[in-house]
């Protein structure tokens, strides 16, 4: 009975799921996608709570207790701008945990067999399926824990060093030790003889030399990549939370588990393909690491960066008829989307045609700016992807971009030895004229420059977005 009722949860916990993620592929239908993974996943925890092998009771309502406490007050605290490094951190406990959990497996797995074979007819729960596997089978277990262990490890340091470098507390620069990829292939070839040494001998050493190979290669492969293709990684690390899940389902005989990790493992590699795609990236490369460098000295930048003040800006809105503005992680920084909300509705009431022009990399996370903006109430018709808009700016009158720099930047159309060399980018200065909300003349994020910004109908509306683009509104009726 218990084991029906736990079945047939997981599988409408899986229906739930994959709802979900449907859901959270469109704006408007997003909301009610949340609501269904919420469900789904408090119906799994209590179909595995009241399920065959449950136990320890008390231990598991204070650890769920305190889990919710914790996530609670950390979502209560975090800002929009912080969610790139918090999803990061998640990404770390999976992977940390799916660790801990192939240990347990290993080590419990050892206790049975360790135990004369008839004593073993009284155990329970997880040992009691132990019990009953083949030797085959064993050997199968012994795999798949070790994957789930090598994918969890690699998870848990890339992430601690993706949290770093969204933070700002890691150089956000591609820095590799010397000897480069030479390191991650030694590190590689060290966990495949592991794995043919933990087949064979079933001890416990192999298994930790292993780990510590995995977290090398997660934390050498991250502090390889670029600041300027955060994006990429975050998505990235989500694929590798969801394998390493996966692979500890086979494990643990927890089909909710594999179907769950295979759900966001497949689901982050998709995402990490588009987004190589508009960052122009070799997907290979993305899962090696090391990208985001220069091949050669880049272009100089000739020129002087023109500024702007509030007046002017209002007074070329006033006479322009189609406006598209680009938002980027400076908007985030300056929590300035409700500004952009209310400029919009002013501009529309006025009859003057306004859009949004969204990259796929816009931000530090995947989506970013479509959620600030979501949550300012921008309507959802005029929020448009780079590939619907990018051939309309040669007919806009003025484009305005806040606090976006990468997405901008010619140099990935113009000069071969940028570290964005080919990467699709919204081609705003073919407006009739551009003006750039930034806080100062710095190259932002990246560090890499920026012609935009030095261009004939360039303007630079220097100052805090929020605060430049609340003058800005007082500036128009």
């Amino acid at each position: 009975m218990e084991f029906g009722f736990t079945t047939a949860a997981y599988v409408v916990a899986a229906v739930l799921f994959i709802l979900a993620l449907g859901g959270l592929s469109g704006q408007e239908s997003a909301k009610r996608a949340v609501w269904y993974g919420i469900v789904g996943m408090a119906l799994a925890v209590f179909a595995t709570l009241i399920g065959p092998g449950s136990g320890l009771w008390l231990l598991s309502v204070i650890l769920i207790a305190a889990g919710g406490i914790i996530g609670f007050f950390v979502a209560t605290r975090v800002q929009m701008t912080e969610m790139p490094q918090l999803v990061a951190a998640m990404h770390s406990l999976v992977g940390l945990a799916a660790v801990f959990v192939g240990f347990n497996a290993h080590f419990e797995l050892q206790h049975v067999l360790a135990m004369d074979p008839a004593v073993r007819t009284g155990l329970h729960g997880f040992a009691e399926l132990l019990a009953h596997k083949t030797p085959v089978e064993q050997n199968i277990l012994r795999v798949e824990l070790f994957l789930g262990i090598f994918i969890g490890a690699v998870t848990f340091t890339g992430s601690v060093i993706a949290y770093g470098k969204l933070a700002g507390k890691v150089n956000t620069k591609a820095t590799k030790l010397p000897g480069g990829h030479m390191l991650n292939a030694a590190a590689a070839v060290i966990s495949v003889l592991c794995l043919i040494w933990y087949f064979n001998s079933g001890g416990f050493f192999p298994l930790f030399i292993m780990t510590l190979a995995a977290l090398f290669i997660g934390y050498h492969l991250i502090m390889g990549i670029g600041g300027a293709d955060m994006p990429v990684v975050v998505s990235m690390l989500n694929s590798y939370s969801g394998w390493a899940a996966a692979a500890i389902g086979f494990s643990l005989s927890n089909d909710l588990l594999i179907v769950v990790g295979a759900l966001v493992g497949s689901s982050g590699a998709i995402l990490s393909y588009i987004m190589c795609k508009a960052m122009n990236r070799s997907f290979v490369s993305v899962i090696l690491g090391g990208f985001g460098g220069t091949s050669g000295p880049a272009m100089e930048v000739e020129g002087e960066q023109i500024a702007i003040d509030a007046d002017g800006v209002a007074s070329a809105l006033d006479e322009a008829d189609s406006i598209i503005i680009i938002p980027g992680y400076g908007m985030a920084v300056a929590q300035a989307q409700q500004s952009v909300s209310e400029l919009t509705k002013k501009l529309r009431a006025k009859g003057k045609t306004v859009r949004f022009a969204i990259h796929p990399v816009a931000g530090r996370l995947p989506g970013h700016m479509n959620v600030l903006l979501a949550e300012a109430k921008v309507p959802y018709d005029i929020v448009l992807e780079m590939d619907e808009i990018n051939e309309d700016f040669p007919s806009t009158d003025v484009a305005i971009v806040i606090g976006s720099n990468d997405i901008v930047n010619p140099a990935a159309q113009e000069d071969p030895n940028s570290p964005i060399a080919g990467m699709p980018v919204l081609e705003c200065w073919k407006a009739k004229q551009v003006f750039v909300s930034k806080r100062g003349q710095g190259t932002g994020y990246s560090g890499i420059e920026n012609p935009l910004f030095y261009k004939e109908n360039t303007r630079m509306f220097y100052g805090d977005a929020k605060k430049s683009l609340d003058e800005l509104l007082t500036k128009i009726a």
